[in-house]
């Protein structure tokens, strides 16, 4: 439980300093779902937030690419923080959106995934539903890469709002 403390100190701290700027460049991003569904035994509920500066946004051959930091805690009080970068690929109204990340997890009382470093792959879809507004469905992958002694990794899936600032 001591984590759900934590997040949520660093997640309103995070959201006043986006809403007092001044300018309209950031992108925030609060989700919740499920943590590691295909381990039936380890599954949990989760919910996360991730920030993303649309001023460092970079157009590069591989698309649009720009930096994400966020974080994510279960029901289980296993607790994931990270940082990486984003691609955004637009078809109208829908948005594609892989990125990489990695990061540091603490197991709490989930699931073991080996390490302390973990690598965060995703790919979310979104629908814009308002000029500052999307809803998506995203699912990412967690593995440490073989850096520890065992790789179980986790599957996960969430639901997400995104609000530009």
């Amino acid at each position: 439980m001591k984590y759900y403390k934590y997040f949520f100190i660093t997640f309103f701290a995070l959201l006043s300093s986006i809403v007092n700027s001044e300018e309209n460049s950031s992108k925030f991003n609060v989700y919740s779902g499920m943590f590691d569904f295909s381990d039936i035994g380890k599954k949990s509920t989760l919910i996360g937030f991730q920030h993303q500066n649309e001023d460092l946004n970079r157009d590069t051959f591989l698309g649009n690419l720009s930096p994400i930091t966020g974080a994510l805690v279960t029901a289980d009080s296993a607790a994931y923080v990270y940082t990486g970068v984003q691609a955004q690929y637009t078809l109208g109204k829908i948005n594609f959106t892989p990125s990489f990340a990695p990061g540091l997890y603490s197991k709490g009382n989930g699931k073991d995934l080996g390490h302390v470093l973990e690598f965060k792959s995703e790919l979310q879809i979104s629908l814009d539903f308002f000029s500052s507004s999307q809803l998506g469905f995203s699912y990412n992958h967690l593995s440490n890469a073989s850096l520890g002694t065992k790789n179980p990794g986790a599957n996960s899936y969430m639901f997400n709002f995104f609000k530009s600032f």
